[in-house]
């Protein structure tokens, strides 16, 4: 028994697939979708990290200052915090991957670090170089 393609059925010999143009549109419109998420998504990743730098130096500014107010002197490195339990660890720089890279001001009267930045050259979207925050 034939379909009738007049009432929009298949032919019994048809395809119930897809063809390849459809397939091509399907394609064109997620690369187009794609082109236009990843600049975005790599946008937020920055302003993610810089968020994450902010609260780090904020907190290691802060711990320095305590530890100033407590001992009456500024720590000898971000290690003697660890050490005297005013931190738990030293954080990782969230754009040089590190702990180590932390750019230890020293006070030169005093000794002891009174200020600290990040150690990455890049610059910031604010137009400010990290190390300079």
């Amino acid at each position: 028994m034939e379909r009738s393609i007049a009432t929009g059925e298949r032919d019994i010999h048809g395809s119930e697939g897809f063809t390849l143009l459809e397939l091509m549109i399907v394609v064109s419109i997620i690369g187009i979708l794609a082109t236009i998420a990843v600049p975005t998504y790599q946008a937020s990743v920055v302003k993610a990290r810089e968020a994450v730098l902010r609260q780090d130096l904020f907190t290691l500014r802060d711990v320095i200052d305590q530890h100033r107010a407590d001992q009456g002197k500024y720590p000898p490195s971000l290690q003697a915090l660890v050490s005297a339990g005013y931190l738990r660890a030293i954080p990782k720089d969230p754009f040089t991957r590190s702990d180590s890279t932390w750019q230890e001001m020293t006070e030169m009267t005093e000794g002891g670090i009174f200020d600290v930045f990040s150690g990455s050259e890049f610059v910031g979207t604010n137009g400010t170089p990290y190390n300079r925050w």
